[in-house]
């Protein structure tokens, strides 16, 4: 039985889902209180569960009020929920989860002092921040303006909640293997003299610069992935949701990720642009990937849609449509697509369906992890 079966018949019931029937107070108090037990985990084991990157960054008495928060809030949730519908699951598993958050200690866990360095540790501090965050803006995005109108939890949503869990939580992981292929095998490439006169551009030009020379190399290994057939599997499993919300894109292949993010590093390695306009770079590639899968039926000016990639061409990129396959390669600018040739966007149309034709790409995280190194296959 695959998780979605298993969580449809622990929480699924035959009552309605809409505001005032304790759904949505249930749900809220289930995903509210898991978050609030994550972070009383990070508290009490900081060296394991976080990265010191994010706790340098994170004010500790905002921290630890807005835990003690959301474990209040998820309590009441749960005990809505539970007056509300009949079947009692989902709140009452709110409520445990918010007990238990309590119990070991809420948001007054102790730290201590100094925390020595450690060589090995998950990023369970920022996959909570990136759920909350990403569940808070893009859910009523997709609630408010749905281009197709679908439960939050749709077919397949676990699979995509294990990849963006995983891939978050194993940030040191995934960072490594992003650097190694520029600082390890092209360091040698170093220009001093190159790297000078990036540094002296102005810092917007310097993330203008980051986001083209970033999209062009993405362009190139994008496009790869779907002409080469020992490539075309690894990636065929992010091409694998037949639905497409936020979530959709976190659906991606360990060799994937790691072969497209560090290709695309070595260029801005190479150029050296400075920490500030890289960083503004990465948190804006990090809100666009997911708002360009997203299910909103905005639709923007021609302008827009030549400069910027949006929803409807990526979209197009997912699309089951035969005239569709093999176009749209660009993340971040269409016109880059236009310029060799793979650009598709009949105006003001949306794709029928996403997906490969036939479905081969089986459903579940472990199930896809090795799908393309099946025997068989």
């Amino acid at each position: 039985m695959d998780l979605d079966r298993a969580l449809q018949r622990l929480f699924g019931d035959d009552e309605p889902e809409h505001v005032g029937s304790g759904w949505l107070s249930g749900t809220l108090a289930v995903f509210l209180g898991t978050l609030g037990l994550g972070a009383v985990a990070c508290l009490r084991w900081p060296q394991l569960l976080t990265s010191p990157e994010v706790r340098a960054l994170l004010p500790l008495p905002l921290v630890r009020a807005t835990i003690e928060l959301v474990i209040g809030v998820a309590f009441l949730l749960g005990l809505l929920s539970t007056l509300l519908r009949r079947r009692k699951v989902l709140g009452a598993t709110g409520m445990a989860l918010a007990l238990l958050a309590g119990g070991g200690g809420g948001g007054q866990v102790p730290l201590p002092g100094a925390l020595p360095a450690t060589p090995v540790y998950l990023g369970l501090d920022w996959f909570l921040l990136n759920i909350l965050l990403l569940t808070l803006l893009f859910i009523p995005l997709e609630k408010l303006w749905p281009l197709h109108r679908r439960t939050v939890f749709r077919p397949g949503w676990t699979t995509d909640a294990v990849y963006f869990f995983v891939s978050h939580l194993l940030v040191q992981g995934s960072t490594l293997l992003t650097l190694m292929p520029a600082t390890v095998f092209f360091r040698w490439a170093v220009t001093p003299a190159v790297q000078g006169t990036v540094r002296g551009l102005p810092a917007v030009l310097q993330f203008v610069a980051c986001a083209v020379v970033a999209d062009l190399t993405e362009y190139a290994v994008h496009r790869l992935f779907h002409r080469l057939r020992w490539l075309w599997p690894f990636h065929a499993v992010h091409h694998s949701s037949q639905a497409m919300d936020w979530l959709a894109g976190s659906r991606l292949h360990v060799v994937d990720v790691v072969l497209t993010r560090g290709l695309t590093f070595v260029p801005l390695f190479l150029l050296g642009f400075d920490t500030a306009p890289l960083y503004a770079y990465l948190v804006f590639v990090s809100l666009h990937a997911v708002f360009i899968h997203a299910n909103v039926s905005w639709t923007f000016p021609r302008w827009v849609e030549a400069l910027v990639v949006t929803p409807r061409f990526h979209h197009w990129h997912h699309a089951i449509e035969a005239e569709a396959i093999d176009k749209n390669f660009a993340v971040h600018f269409p016109w880059i697509d236009r310029l060799f040739g793979t650009y598709y966007g009949p105006p003001g149309q949306w794709p029928a369906g996403y997906g490969i034709a036939g479905n081969p790409v089986p459903e579940g995280f472990a199930a896809q992890l090795v799908y393309p190194v099946r025997p068989g296959r």
